[in-house]
């Protein structure tokens, strides 16, 4: 007898996964970022750190908002600048920032000038103080000689030369930073409108597992599992700043994964949920999803991941994640994340990916995109190579705790070998 085999995870080439560019594509075509007017608050400047703009932020003043000195040293008119050798000019006072000088400048006088001072009527110019010799009378500075050495207009900030008042200076989709806090701050604005938060609920499913909250410190039974991977998307989804629902371990039953998904999407803009995603008969997530709302995909051609359910139930956006969790860590940064933002009304939302050397050989089957475990790092001669972590299977957690980045091996890559070139996407600024 000859068995008729199914096509499974263990299969390098399925003719129904969908590659990972197209289901990247059909996320996209699914979202619609947040814009409407009810989606819009607005925050202390102190609480939008991390927030996405919603509305234009606009400079109600010019930056800077007067003419100033980029550097110490005397502010002169560039009339007074010898076309040879040297003239000596008189210096009839001091403006430091916020103290400026109030009398209009004269030919043939100076006034020594701090960083950030406002320049005095009649001077246009800033000769730093390492260019000039400076005559004393006691401790003061009574007269400077300068040569021709500095040319018109040098060492000054004109009024408006980073900003000008009404102009946008962070649009709508950008994601606040401290420098925008520091930004938006120096302009005298306190208030910004940003979108809502999204609302996310999530839950893991198997009749294995024990949820951590309520089985700490117990011994587990034979077969039995502490839930890790509602904990690892806890901890991704509050690095996004979204409201969070957790709905606990659901029980492997077409019942209790029906009544998840319902109560999940009734009241969230995103439902996630881990395992169930599979082909096996106590896989329910993706037929109820099914007969709940609409199946974009589920089944990619990647590694780790290839179970991975995503469609919409209602309004709501959900992703089955796989069971094991470093696929469901993959898949979400892959997929979930960027989808999140988009949702959000974030306008970056590509992962960062560059080229190095590959510092060992990796294996690898044509046939699907793989995600292997990374550690970049630099050589002895200052160059930066990766190395993979080991062992790469899905259920292999320490993995990622190990890597600081992905290897991106593309579907028909038939391995790698060392020195060959690789691309990576970088964990700094994902996870």
């Amino acid at each position: 007898m000859v068995i008729e085999k199914q096509p499974s995870c263990d299969d390098e080439f399925e003719p129904e996964l969908l590659p990972v560019e197209i289901a990247l594509q059909r996320i996209a075509s699914q979202i619609v970022p947040l814009s409407d007017g009810s989606d819009i608050e607005f925050l202390p400047l102190r609480q939008s750190l991390n927030r996405i703009v919603a509305i234009p932020v606009k400079s109600p003043i010019d930056v800077p908002a007067y003419t100033n000195s980029a550097m110490d040293g005397y502010a002169i008119n560039s009339a007074n600048l010898p076309e040879s050798g040297e003239v000596t000019l008189s210096v009839i006072g001091t403006a430091w920032a916020g103290r400026p000088v109030k009398s209009e400048i004269s030919h043939g006088q100076a006034v020594r000038i701090m960083t950030g001072g406002m320049m005095p009527h009649g001077t246009d110019t800033v000769v730093i103080q390492e260019h000039v010799q400076a005559n004393l009378s006691g401790n003061d500075v009574a007269s400077i000689v300068i040569d021709n050495s500095t040319s018109a207009g040098r060492n000054v900030r004109q009024a408006g030369e980073d900003i000008k008042s009404g102009e946008v200076i962070i649009e709508p989709g950008e994601q606040i930073t401290p420098a925008h806090v520091g930004l938006i701050a120096s302009l005298g604005i306190d208030t910004v409108a940003v979108f809502r938060r999204l609302k996310v609920a999530f839950f893991s499913t198997g009749d294995e597992l024990r949820a951590l909250e309520q089985h700490a410190g117990e011994t587990l039974g034979p077969g039995e599992l502490f839930d890790s991977n509602r904990h690892t998307l806890f901890a991704m989804l509050t690095r996004l700043g979204v409201e969070l629902n957790d709905l606990g371990v659901v029980p492997d039953t077409a019942d209790a994964t029906r009544a998840a998904l319902t109560k999940a999407a009734a009241t969230s803009d995103v439902v996630i949920s881990s395992g169930g995603v599979s082909a096996g008969q106590a896989d329910f997530v993706s037929q109820t999803l099914a007969e709940l709302g609409e199946v974009t995909f589920w089944k990619l051609a990647m590694r780790p991941g290839r179970p991975l359910a995503c469609g919409k139930i209602g309004n709501a956006h959900f992703f089955g994640l796989p069971g094991n969790p470093v696929a469901v860590m993959v898949t979400f940064y892959e997929f979930v994340q960027p989808a999140i933002k988009r949702l959000m009304g974030c306008r970056n939302i590509e992962p960062l990916r560059f080229q190095v050397q590959s510092a060992v050989a990796i294996r690898k089957v044509p046939g699907r995109i793989e995600y292997q475990r990374g550690i970049v790092s630099t050589d002895s001669d200052g160059k930066q190579v990766v190395n993979t972590t080991g062992k790469q299977g899905a259920g292999r957690l320490t993995s990622m705790c190990m890597a600081n980045c992905l290897i991106v091996l593309p579907v028909d890559s038939d391995g790698v070998k060392p020195g060959d070139m690789v691309e990576i996407q970088p964990f700094h600024g994902l996870v």
